[in-house]
């Protein structure tokens, strides 16, 4: 009969050598490597993965996942030299269903640095947050940071409690559509807009002639619907007075004291009062360590970096018009914009 301790040593050599070994010390899993959840749905870029921060290598209660969400919020992808050319949506979904698959995560902190985006792409970032609360049963602390406001805090009102930084902005529950009229400037260089449409309304909202009233009514009506949805979000979502003060709907922002007193947010602190909060509603204690969601390839090394993807030639252009750079941002807007140039930038 062979000896236990030599077959021991027998496994140790043939498979040791294909992973490290995982060390449990009193229950729990030791590591300082990065976990991978998930593998990419793009199988060209590198997974999201759960990767512990430094000095977080115990796990004896599960993990705490730590989500960023940065910039601004557009389904589309970003481009350029040095930027990860992610698209803001499709990267959230995948950190989302990392998240969801790993059965270690406690709770979730979602870190959100973000002025919004679109009203589709925000929709879409908490209808899918949303549908993890649902199939995860954990909680979810929202964190802002510099800026949570339009549609980056209208996706925090899905999670259980917002937690905001004493210097956050935040607010700007609206709805904007940026358009020009640049039909003179055009008429600059003798440029004629000639379309040939069947439908007197299809090029609602061209830059190439100047909008009459019924234009901007029709327009109008859509941004009110989506106005409605935002407002309607709120409401459910947070405890407000009955009925809420005006003020909170009319686009404008707040400081983190007037959002606290207003109840857009729970309380005031900073990251670690976030995950410390996490902690609390899921039950377990500082054994839960905290993880950063993000790919394996990601330059960011804290929970504070925030991934480049803004595309570097829009730095190289010295001259930036409003209206020219429409096509950048061709949408309605959950959005605080008080640089209609905030079209050119991006987010993950």
């Amino acid at each position: 009969m062979r000896h236990p301790i030599a077959l021991s040593v027998v496994l140790l050599f043939a498979v040791g050598c294909r992973q490290p070994v995982q060390v449990a010390t009193s229950g729990c899993l030791q590591t300082n490597s990065a976990i991978q959840v998930s593998p990419s749905a793009d199988h060209t870029a590198a997974a999201v993965t759960a990767t512990p921060l430094p000095g977080q290598s115990h796990f004896c209660q599960g993990k705490i996942a730590l989500i960023d969400v940065d910039g601004l919020l557009l389904n589309r992808n970003m481009t350029g030299f040095n930027s990860m050319g992610e698209n803001p949506v499709a990267l959230f979904h995948e950190k989302i269903e990392a998240a969801a698959a790993d059965p270690d995560v406690r709770a979730v902190v979602l870190r959100i640095n973000s002025p919004g985006g679109g009203v589709t792409a925000s929709d879409i970032m908490r209808r899918d947050l949303e549908d993890f609360k649902t199939r995860k049963r954990v909680p979810v602390v929202a964190f802002l940071m510099d800026v949570g406001a339009g549609g980056a805090y209208y996706l925090a009102t899905a999670a259980d409690a917002i937690v905001a930084q004493p210097t956050t902005i935040t607010g700007g529950i609206g709805v904007i559509l940026n358009l020009y009229n640049l039909q003179d400037t055009m008429a600059q260089f003798n440029v004629v807009g000639v379309p040939i449409k069947v439908g007197e309304n299809i090029d609602l909202g061209s830059p190439v002639k100047a909008m009459t009233p019924k234009s901007r009514a029709l327009l109008q009506h859509v941004a009110d619907e989506f106005f409605t949805r935002f407002r309607q979000a709120v409401v459910a979502s947070r405890p407000l007075a009955a009925p809420p003060p005006p003020e909170i709907f009319d686009g404008r922002i707040f400081a983190a004291g007037e959002a606290m007193t207003l109840k857009l947010v729970d309380s005031i602190g900073y990251l670690d009062d976030a995950v410390t909060l996490a902690r609390g509603l899921a039950h377990v204690d500082h054994r839960a360590g905290l993880v950063m969601f993000r790919r394996a390839n990601d330059r960011t090394l804290s929970p504070y970096d925030i991934t480049p993807n803004i595309p570097l030639q829009h730095a190289l252009m010295p001259i930036s018009l409003p209206g020219l750079d429409r096509s950048q941002l061709p949408t309605f807007l959950y959005l605080w914009q008080p640089d209609p140039l905030l079209e050119k930038t991006g987010g993950n």
